[in-house]
């Protein structure tokens, strides 16, 4: 049952052939949009705010608080492409970053098998969460939103509401808090992770499928690509993801508590479904969902610095996902318009 459509709207050859320059640039400005958007944001501030804004210190602070939301955002990304929702990325955290930690302090786990358990048991909520989508044909909303809600769960009734602490390996510390160039190495998790998936999505034919499915299933059926396997795939991999966000977000805490984690589900929404309305417009994809968690980022950072209250940064990122999907919505039946619009007559 597909919960959202995966179209795109970025220019062809043939269509910018016959437009002037002027008429290119209004024809890409819809597609690169959030790009321009972020980096006048980045200009912005850096004029404003000279002395702390376009520093590596900021710049340190940012990727450290925004690696994790980052992860997710990616996680879901992935069920979007095939038309689905994702929910548990943001409760599941919530569970993972305990157990990495209850693990190792309570029943002494070494730190790399407690990480591949965690991992595992991602893999197996992305596993139920095809099943009932695929196999049960309930709405991948209701599903994971209900699987989330379960998990969020067991993450109270295994801490009792209160919260996990120990002495954690070396190792385990370092999987967070590890410097290079400066930066924390979590940014290069993520930009690593980008890469890989960017690479998968456009560049190879499980990619291809999985738009396909998330365009029109009943056609991408009727082509031969099965498509219970590959959205069974995008579920069991992004639980793989929020599984490892969950350990980054262990690692960089050091405690484990049932009250942190859901705060991170609205952002990566926000930086998935920022994703579909720049680069492809009308499509998820790897680099705008990139580009939505920097200008997230970005502009929560400058507000802050401006002496933003508290509050700003949940009306920031609820006031954003709305705009978000106002403008995927309409990126979706503006491709529709063009679809059905009769071809031009030659000459």
């Amino acid at each position: 049952m597909q919960s959202i459509e995966s179209t795109a709207l970025e220019p062809t050859r043939a269509e910018l052939s016959g437009l002037s320059s002027g008429q290119k640039i209004m024809r890409f400005i819809p597609v690169y949009g959030l790009v321009i958007l972020m980096v006048s944001l980045i200009i912005l501030f850096s004029i404003l705010l000279p002395s702390t804004f376009p520093t590596l210190l900021n710049l340190r602070s940012i990727v450290s608080d925004k690696a994790i939301i980052a992860l997710l955002s990616l996680a879901a990304m992935i069920p979007m492409a095939s038309g689905r929702i994702d929910l548990t990325v943001g409760y599941g955290i919530v569970l993972w970053h305990i157990l990495a930690i209850s693990l190792q302090t309570m029943y002494g786990v070494p730190w790399p098998m407690a990480v591949l358990i965690v991992l595992a048991l991602g893999a197996l909520t992305g596993f139920l969460n095809g099943l009932l989508v695929e196999i049960a044909r309930i709405d991948s909303f209701i599903a994971t939103l209900g699987t989330g809600t379960v998990l969020y769960a067991l993450a109270l009734w295994h801490t009792g509401g209160r919260q996990v602490v120990g002495v954690l390996p070396d190792g385990f510390y370092a999987l967070n808090g590890t410097m290079i160039f400066g930066l924390p190495i979590t940014g290069f998790y993520v930009l690593g992770l980008a890469i890989a998936l960017w690479l998968i999505l456009e560049y190879l034919p499980i990619g291809r499928y999985v738009y396909a499915i998330g365009a029109n299933p009943k056609a991408a059926a009727l082509n031969g690509i099965p498509v219970r396997r590959f959205v069974m795939g995008a579920f069991i991999t992004s639980g793989v993801l929020a599984a490892l966000a969950g350990v980054l977000l262990a690692s960089k805490l050091r405690i484990g508590q049932a009250s942190v984690g859901l705060e991170y589900l609205l952002p990566a929404l926000v930086g998935a479904f920022l994703g579909s309305t720049t680069i492809k417009p009308g499509r998820v994809n790897v680099w705008g969902t990139m580009t939505g968690v920097v200008i997230l980022a970005v502009g929560i950072s400058g507000i802050q610095q401006f002496g933003g209250s508290f509050f700003v940064e949940p009306l920031f990122n609820g006031v954003t996902l709305l705009v978000a999907i106002g403008i995927a919505g309409y990126a979706q039946r503006r491709r529709g318009t063009v679809s059905k619009a009769p071809p031009a007559k030659g000459k």
